[in-house]
């Protein structure tokens, strides 16, 4: 599966949004989604198994948990594609932070 479908999915990216605050439990991580999104804890599985699957996703076995943690490297991999995409929104971006320096510096030295 492709980086991109994987993060497609809106399920996946919350179980990863989950991961990045820090290791997490299936059973914590399962709770947070099926309120969410009212799917299945047999569902949020089959998700966090495209995950570990697909090398977004490092599992550690703790007595009778199952821990996840984010695995940074097909991150890197997306980063690394998405740089030729860069000039399209980095000028736009340092426009802003310019923009919003002067408006600091403006209410700051009246």
């Amino acid at each position: 599966m492709h980086a991109f479908d994987v993060l497609g999915d809106p399920v996946r990216r919350r179980l990863l949004e989950m991961m990045a605050e820090g290791e997490r439990s299936a059973g914590e991580m399962s709770a947070v989604v099926q309120a969410e999104f009212g799917i299945s804890q047999s569902a949020v599985s089959q998700h966090l198994k495209v995950l570990r699957d697909c090398g977004f996703a490092n599992v550690r076995i703790d007595g009778a948990r199952r821990l996840y943690a984010v695995d940074a490297a097909p991150m890197r991999e997306i980063d690394l594609w998405l740089d030729r995409f860069r000039m399209f929104w980095t000028p736009k971006l340092e426009a802003l932070a310019t923009e919003v320096a002067r408006g600091k510096r403006a209410r700051r030295d009246p």
